[in-house]
């Protein structure tokens, strides 16, 4: 494990442990931070910055995560949020149409987008991969947009595999 994931794996075990343990008000604290800038809601500090490195994009990664989390901890993600909207059985062209705009987005409307992705998650009881989300929000502005493509290839050879 590299020192880059080692911090992340604190971080995810620490909100873990919060929904294991029953740690209700940590996590009312941290779901304060919805729809709010990463960073402005100063309930989500002390569950958020013990686990962070002084990094800004990392603090904002971990104040979009946690919030996230805080709304559906549900255990057992698997994959990334490609595999997860895939794992959304809906015919409609409107689930393809809300991943392919996350897939667009531009990395300050990441928390909106993400916000309504994981309540769509929710709504369906489809578990997310908290570990790789927060790696790939780490990554999201890459040139290479890697994470988007990832998503995307899991998204439809997921579709395509369960019409065959």
């Amino acid at each position: 494990m590299t020192k880059n994931e080692d911090w992340i794996g604190q971080f995810i075990a620490h909100l873990e442990a919060l929904r294991d343990q029953g740690s209700r008000g940590a996590l009312a604290a941290l779901r304060r931070g919805l729809g709010n800038p990463p960073g402005t809601v100063p309930a989500t500090y002390p569950e958020i910055l013990p686990w962070v490195p002084q990094n800004r994009w990392a603090e904002d990664a971990c104040y979009i995560v946690g919030p996230l989390f805080a709304l559906h901890p549900e255990p057992g993600g698997e994959g990334n949020m490609g595999t997860a909207f895939a794992a959304v059985k809906d015919p409609s062209e409107s689930l393809e149409k809300r991943f392919v705009a996350l897939l667009n987005c531009h990395r300050d409307d990441l928390p909106n987008h993400l916000r309504q992705a994981v309540s769509l998650l929710k709504s369906k009881d489809i578990p997310v991969n908290w570990h790789r989300l927060l790696k790939d929000i780490l990554s999201w502005n890459h040139e290479d947009r890697f994470v988007q493509q990832q998503w995307a290839r899991e998204f439809w050879q997921s579709k395509v595999q369960a019409a065959s």
